[in-house]
């Protein structure tokens, strides 16, 4: 971690979990108070382990919000990007993309897509057969013939 503005930006990298967590929160506060205007987090080599690695950037977001200032989380990975959206925190933390870059979305689509596939859909009967069979209609067994 290495902060290239004081208290304007900030790079986070490698694993975020219990046990790395309490460094990267030292550190966000520190440029929280240190600085003015959006404190963006650049978090292009972070592995979220964890939901304490996802705390650590709520908890600096309401930091910030306290002292009028914004996190602006920038260039996440599309894992960390995928957890931030089951987890519903892209609502919350802002998130963007480097300068001059696009993320793609369609990627972030298709990858959620194949995962659901993966899990067994969103009602858990998998990619195979319907959905909305007869036999899966009723909760009311059925009597034997």
């Amino acid at each position: 971690m290495d902060d290239v503005v004081p208290g304007h930006v900030v790079h986070v990298g490698g694993r975020l979990d219990v046990h790395t967590v309490p460094d990267v929160r030292t550190a966000l506060h520190a440029a929280v108070d240190a600085g003015t205007g959006d404190l963006v987090v650049q978090v292009e080599g972070i592995v979220v382990a964890d939901a304490t690695g996802l705390g650590v950037f709520l908890g600096a977001h309401r930091r910030a919000q306290r002292t009028g200032r914004r996190l602006v989380l920038r260039e996440v990975p599309l894992p960390a990007l995928r957890l931030l959206r089951v987890t519903r925190l892209h609502l919350v933390l802002q998130v963007e993309d480097a300068p001059g870059r696009t993320v793609d979305r369609t990627a972030v689509r298709r990858a959620r897509a194949e995962a659901l596939l993966r899990r067994g859909g969103a009602g858990g009967r998998g990619p195979l057969g319907p959905q909305n069979s007869r036999e899966s209609t009723s909760s009311i067994p059925r009597k034997a013939s």
